[in-house]
Order: structure tokens, then C-alpha cells, then sequence
């Protein structure tokens, strides 16, 4: 095994060059003292002919100390000038959801103000119960920084003439944003603003 260290904040290098045999140390390069280590027994003939190669020494002692650690500080720069910083942006999903109406021909839709809105409005199809009444959902992914408390979910039911108005309040709202871990912030609001219980006969 060998390679090389070297600190950005203290500029200390380190070098290495070490063997091993049989999971066991076995010879290892002291760049101090410019020779070799014998681990073991079986080493000290392998020492005493690399210590007398004085030219391979000095290279592997400008290696160890010059060349290899300006290659980490290549790399470290290059690192460090393609690292893009980016930050989570939150994304904040309300729903409002109308269950249990009869007929089906119903308008769901978010107003603002008392403005209805469309821009960041999704709204999902009519689908049918299992009791015959019909369900829908309609989604707004408001602006970041927006009072949420000026929204108002309206539901809408053909032969009704109220429409049943669910201001967003932030007791109703249910939310996911204690379950996720903080560095992933992503939150998406689910908000129940209406449960709608309009049950007519035709």
C-alpha cells in the first residue's frame, strides 16, 4: 500500500510505502531516515538491497513528499471549483378534498382573497364512492411566502345555491413536516379543508 497525506490547513505531508504478507506487516519505507523497515525476519534481505538503491530512495522520497501531494492539491482545488452549492428549496402542497356529494356535477376550486385562482391550481378528476356519492380534490402550490390564511377552498354543487366556503386556518392544517428529516426539506401540506358531506336525492 502507498500514497500520500497532506493537511489544506497546516500543509503537513505525509508519504507511505508499506507491504504486507499474510495479513501481517512486512516491510514499510521510513521517508526520515530514507530506508527501509523490516516488519519481519523474512524482510531483512529485501531491506539491506533496497537501502543500498540510493537513486530509488530519493525518488520515492520526492515522490512521496513533492510530487503526490501536489497531485492532491490538484484534485482538491478541482473539487472544490466544480462543487455547486445548492440550497432545498421548499415546496409547500395544500389539498382540498370533498367527499360524499350527490350528483356529480360539482365545482371544486382555491380562491385568494375571494379571487379565484388558477395558476398553481391542479385540480383532479370526479370519482366515484363505493356509496354511489362521488369525491374530488383539488390541489395549489401557492408561492413561497405566502399568508396560507388568505386562501378558501369552495365547493360548489349543481342545485345548491350555497357554495360551502372552508377558509385555510392553521388548525385544520395537517402536515408531514415533523416526520422528515430536516436536511430534506420538503414539505407538503395536506390539508383536509373540507369534508363534505352534501348528500341530496334527485
Amino acid at each position: 500500500m502507498y500514497g500520500c497525506e497532506w493537511d489544506d490547513e497546516t500543509g503537513e505531508v505525509k508519504g507511505y510505502e508499506q507491504y504486507g504478507y499474510d495479513g501481517e506487516d512486512f516491510i514499510a519505507l521510513d521517508l526520515k531516515t530514507e530506508s527501509w523497515i523490516a516488519a519481519k525476519q523474512q524482510a531483512v534481505i529485501s531491506k539491506h538491497k533496497w537501502d543500498n538503491d540510493k537513486a530509488e530512495l530519493s525518488y520515492n522520497k520526492n515522490y512521496y513528499t513533492q510530487e503526490c501531494p501536489d497531485w492532491v492539491k490538484k484534485y482538491v482545488n478541482y473539487g472544490k471549483l466544480n462543487l455547486n452549492y445548492s440550497f432545498l428549496e421548499v415546496d409547500i402542497m395544500i389539498s382540498c378534498h370533498a367527499t360524499g356529494f350527490y350528483p356529480d356535477r360539482a365545482e371544486l376550486l382555491w380562491r385568494r382573497d375571494g379571487e379565484e385562482i388558477h395558476e398553481g391550481v391542479e385540480k383532479g378528476q370526479i370519482l366515484p364512492n363505493n356509496d354511489g356519492t362521488f369525491q374530488m380534490s383539488v390541489d395549489l402550490q401557492p408561492p413561497s411566502g405566502e399568508d396560507m390564511q388568505t386562501y378558501e377552498c369552495v365547493f360548489q354543487l349543481s342545485g345548491v345555491k350555497e357554495d360551502v366556503i372552508t377558509k385555510l386556518e392553521k388548525a385544520k392544517i395537517r402536515t408531514n413536516e415533523g416526520r422528515i428529516d430536516s436536511s430534506q426539506m420538503l414539505i407538503i401540506i395536506g390539508v383536509l379543508a373540507a369534508v363534505i358531506a352534501v348528500i341530496l336525492s334527485v
